[in-house]
């Protein structure tokens, strides 16, 4: 059976599966449900539940089934390089193609579990948020885990914020102040929930330093990737009377020759409020040795309206979350920006009862260093613990190394080990 995960995981992995992309998969999965004896249901944002007529299902699986592309419609070509799998120039999608993969392998046995699939994780949790299909089971396994031998029982919520400042004057160069052009990229880059205490540089933050430190005037500045990584790239157009020193290594700075009559001049507030802000982790939660809060400043651009910029905090406690939104809010304000926000996904507060116990207690027949974590970043749990109050759920999975890149890898051994705790937790709890 173990081989068969694998068999599995290539099938579905042929199947198309890009967040937005749902009639392939949810043909896939009615053909099989059918098959094997289970009811398919659907709802209109293309969640997917397969059980059996009669269940008396008391555990629920549950996985995303969309993957990363980082180009349109892309199907990964596995590699299989000995024990590891990886896909030739794309992700390889074990995101969370291998919780599918165990689902699927659970209801091929016949398992009378009730088996969720959700839509578009990736792109905003957006299958979760509005998933209406009947889960009658007291307790969920989440396989969208990404670490051998942890047993996530919480994970931050989050918040994205937004902020416009439009104020821009023309002014005359009186002061004959010369044009530089400031590039930064290269950096290490990272996700900004897990990687946020990691001491990574965030490029916006070291370019305004450039900028605020030779008291330039902003004519131009854009720069980061994703609204949740750390921005590795950005550049800027600035006026100043002294040359601009470099804050960072791969920092470019070239004086533009032309000179200007007028200049087009961002309000200082913008360059004043990023110098100031308190960017990375706020707080530490000493209990679970994981950050408590955090935020990152992820994206700015210069638009037809004005400099955006948009960040984006979390929290393990959505009290804190709360006092953390409103304080960015407020200095935003003062700053001179218009803020929107969204909410993105409570925070699911790590909570040890019966079934997290008898995950752990299963868990280290197989791995005796097994162990109860929490995870600052967002996880489908914190919306379905919301939803159903009474499930309780835990998250298991094999070790995926870098997720969401074209270094995405998996080790066949691992997924085969974290199959076989999956199939001992389903027979314990029938």
């Amino acid at each position: 059976m173990s081989n068969n995960i694998i068999e599995i995981f290539k099938t579905i992995t042929a199947i198309p599966r890009c967040s937005g992309t749902h009639e392939p998969f949810i043909n896939y999965m009615q053909n099989l449900s059918k098959e094997l004896g289970y009811l398919c249901l659907n709802d209109e944002f293309n969640n997917i539940l397969c059980k059996k007529k009669n269940s008396t299902a008391k555990l629920a699986f549950q996985s995303h089934y969309d993957i990363v592309c980082l180009s349109d419609n892309c199907v990964p070509q596995i590699i299989q390089n000995g024990d590891i799998l990886t896909a030739l120039d794309s992700t390889l999608g074990s995101d969370n193609g291998m919780g599918c993969a165990y689902m699927i392998a659970l209801m091929t046995e016949g398992y009378d579990g009730e088996f969720l699939f959700t839509s578009d994780e990736e792109i905003g949790l957006i299958g979760a948020n509005n998933l209406v299909l009947p889960l009658n089971a007291s307790y969920m396994l989440n396989l969208d885990s990404e670490e051998e031998g942890e047993i996530c029982i919480g994970c931050a919520g989050g918040v994205d914020i937004f902020g416009t400042n439009s104020n821009k004057k023309i002014v005359p160069n009186t002061d004959n102040l010369d044009l530089y052009e400031i590039t930064i990229g290269k950096l290490q880059g990272g996700h900004s929930g897990v990687d946020i205490d990691k001491n990574i540089p965030n490029g916006i933050k070291l370019i305004v330093k450039t900028i605020k430190e030779c008291n330039g005037k902003l004519l131009d500045i854009n720069g980061g990737e994703r609204i949740n990584s750390i921005p590795v790239n950005v550049k800027a157009i600035i006026a100043s009377s002294t040359h601009p020193i470099s804050s960072h290594e791969n920092m470019i700075i070239n004086k533009i020759d032309t000179k200007s009559e007028h200049l087009n001049i961002y309000d200082d507030k913008i360059i004043d409020f990023i110098y100031d802000f308190q960017n990375g982790v706020r707080a530490m939660n000493e209990e679970l040795n994981v950050v408590q809060t955090s935020i990152n400043l992820a994206i700015i651009k210069t638009g037809i309206d004005g400099i955006t910029i948009e960040l984006s905090g979390r929290s393990m406690d959505n009290d804190d979350l709360k006092n953390l939104k409103n304080e960015t809010i407020e200095m935003l304000k003062n700053y001179n920006f218009e803020v929107t926000t969204n909410g993105k996904y409570p925070a699911w507060k790590p909570d040890i009862n019966e079934f997290t116990s008898k995950v752990l207690e299963t868990y280290k027949e197989f791995n005796p260093k097994a162990s109860l974590e929490a995870i600052h970043a967002g996880l489908e749990c914190a919306i379905f613990k919301d939803k159903y109050q009474h499930i309780k759920v835990a998250s298991i999975g094999p070790t995926i190394n870098f997720p969401h890149s074209k270094k995405e890898q998996v080790s066949i051994k691992s997924v085969e080990n974290v199959y076989k705790i999956v199939k001992k937790i389903a027979l314990e709890m029938k």
